[in-house]
């Protein structure tokens, strides 16, 4: 095993630490006097993503984040951060909601994946997954994506359409688990450390690939700190992308994933 690639898996580590913070630590410290909604309006309500409205820097934001929760009662109640199609139709609900109030949407993205359960087969994951994709590219007020931990698959994606795409240093982001990877490739998921390599799903990897737009640093900094310089930032790109006319936004989020995977 080559040091780059004990590098990048290293990072696959770090980003699924069970002491990482996840979506509901950086709601519950940047936004204020938030409120959470329940409910798909269909079925149920998902515990494995918050959602609500709030106030950064006394302006009306709606944020949504994964969360997988920190005790074992907690994570199981949560499915440990894997959204069920309930917790994406929520999301789109009251993205749809932010569109129509003119309000910034915020997600914070870290999840495994999409929950893999037959019931949530069932219940409609791929479509409810499709829709998110399709209707986030055209809503009508800014979006901003931070990944704070595990960015994968699908289930992870399904928050990532937006006009700015955040990661967090020690953050990754990835259609398939390298794990997930190596079984398909090799036959052998030990290789998931070679797959980590190969999938280039480091936030340094995708900057340089522009398929994000700012990494945030961690270092030795507190969760505080990260926390502080994250907020900072989406207080800035909301302002700088809320002046903008609504067709150029659009025109520029549809560009931004256009562009993404073409060479030259």
């Amino acid at each position: 095993m080559n040091t780059k690639s004990e590098g990048a898996y290293q990072k696959v580590v770090t980003a699924r630490g069970g002491h990482r913070p996840m979506g509901g630590y950086y709601i519950n410290r940047m936004i204020d006097n938030f409120i959470e909604f329940h409910g798909d309006r269909r079925f149920g309500d998902d515990a494995a993503i918050i959602g609500g409205i709030g106030f950064l820097r006394n302006k009306p934001v709606t944020v949504i984040g994964m969360e997988r929760g920190d005790t074992m009662e907690e994570r199981m109640r949560r499915n440990f951060g894997c959204p069920t199609p309930e917790g994406y139709r929520k999301a789109l609900r009251l993205m749809k909601e932010a569109e129509k109030f003119k309000r910034p949407i915020i997600c914070f993205i870290g999840s495994s994946g999409a929950y893999c359960g037959i019931d949530a087969e069932k219940r409609g994951q791929g479509e409810a997954i499709a829709e998110n994709l399709y209707e986030m590219m055209g809503l009508k007020t800014p979006i901003i994506s931070v990944i704070v931990g595990e960015g994968g698959s699908g289930g992870a994606l399904a928050l990532g359409v937006c006009d700015t795409a955040v990661m967090l240093e020690n953050s990754v982001y990835s259609v398939i688990s390298p794990e997930g990877c190596a079984s398909i490739l090799w036959k052998d998921s030990s290789k998931a450390p070679e797959a980590a390599e190969a999938l280039h799903l480091t936030a340094q990897d995708l900057y340089r690939f522009k398929v994000i737009d700012k990494i945030i640093e961690e270092g030795s900094k507190s969760n505080e700190e990260i926390c502080s310089d994250l907020k900072s930032f989406i207080i800035e790109e909301i302002e700088n992308k809320s002046k903008l006319p609504t067709d150029d936004l659009l025109k520029l989020r549809y560009k931004k994933f256009r562009k993404i995977g073409v060479c030259g």
